[in-house]
């Protein structure tokens, strides 16, 4: 008989144990996972790692997990250069959309500001607070050429 076990920590393996199941019925619809890592470090002068891009694309879309850049560097411009970079190469992987999401004590004028409009929201997450999920064309055309994409590769630093 099946049972339910709470795991702390999930390994490789029963991660992929847990999706087998899923990626099985959305390879049958035509639909295969396969998501594609996409990180992007912001080193500061000393090399040390001040910040970066996590993220990854899938089904033409990039996800953008975590943005963070040490407080010691904000408002220089670092945040929305990553933002730029990720999405560059997300287009050169086929990419027409991306999105993302933040709280309403974090970053979405800074999102808004990068050209993503919010397509949803989870209000009191956390209490008192809201969740907004924003999303933006990268302007592919159906070719997965870029439309007007004038980003010179590799920028950021």
């Amino acid at each position: 008989m099946p049972s339910i076990e709470q795991l702390s920590e999930p390994t490789a393996e029963d991660r992929t144990a847990i999706l087998a199941p899923l990626e099985a019925f959305s390879k049958a619809k035509g639909f295969v996972w396969h998501p594609e890592a996409l990180v992007l470090v912001l080193r500061n002068d000393a090399g040390a790692i001040a910040g970066g891009l996590i993220s990854e694309t899938n089904w033409g879309w990039l996800h953008i997990s975590i943005l963070a850049v040490d407080e010691r560097i904000r408002s220089q411009g670092w945040g929305a250069r990553l933002m730029l970079e990720a999405e560059h190469i997300a287009q050169t992987r086929g990419c027409h959309h991306a999105w993302v999401d933040t709280f309403s004590f974090q970053a979405r004028p800074f999102y808004e500001r990068l050209g993503y409009q919010v397509f949803g929201e989870l209000p009191n997450y956390p209490a008192g607070e809201t969740r907004y999920f924003l999303s933006k064309s990268l302007g592919l055309s159906g070719k997965g050429q870029a439309s007007g994409a004038s980003h010179t590769p590799g920028s950021i630093g």
